[in-house]
């Protein structure tokens, strides 16, 4: 059954949200309706008291799970989409990550999966390492979780020294990702 929404913003502030979520003209619309997806669902779930909350966390983890879903293609976005889109400090949208890593853990097995093998794929090879960046330590603390399972004598995933957001990983490391990824 087709819904239809009504964009009530102004022109100004269409062009600002664009900006806010990062997104093109053509993209635009396409996203907007993952959003209001993820609202409806929302919604409908609380009123017929399936997911109702009476803590604000739970909610946010809820909205979050849903975006993830709907908007994102079922991939996780760093820590500073998700400041922009929830007005939270890189602290408190860090913590959010953390808590629908482990409370949706199932949900969002295949959305870690994906983000995850992205990231190993998407790596480049800077002498003997392999080197990416990402504004996401949850996913980083993935990446080791995956390697602690794999071999716990693998060397882990570590931060770049002098660099905010870039990390580096052992070649050792990196085969036995891609192997696992099946790249």
């Amino acid at each position: 059954m087709p819904i239809e929404v009504r964009n009530c913003l102004s022109d100004e502030e269409n062009e600002f949200l664009k900006g806010i979520l990062g997104c093109e003209e053509q993209d635009y619309e396409n996203m907007l309706s993952g959003f209001a997806s993820a609202a409806f669902e929302e919604y409908s779930r609380m009123i017929l008291g399936q997911k109702v909350y009476t803590r604000i966390s739970d909610l946010k983890e809820y909205r979050l799970y849903l975006i993830i879903r709907e908007v994102f293609e079922n991939r996780i976005p760093d820590d500073q989409k998700i400041s922009d889109l929830f007005q939270t400090t890189p602290t408190e949208s860090k913590s959010l990550t953390r808590s629908i890593a482990s409370k949706y853990q199932y949900e969002l097995r295949e959305a870690f999966k994906e983000t995850l093998k992205e990231i190993v794929q998407n790596s480049t090879q800077e002498n003997a390492k392999w080197v990416f960046t990402v504004n996401s330590p949850t996913k980083v603390e993935e990446l080791n979780r995956i390697l602690m399972n794999i071999d716990g004598t693998l060397p882990q995933v570590k931060k770049r020294k002098g660099t905010v957001s870039q990390y580096e990983m052992e070649n050792s490391s990196c085969m036995k990702l891609k192997e696992y990824f099946g790249l």
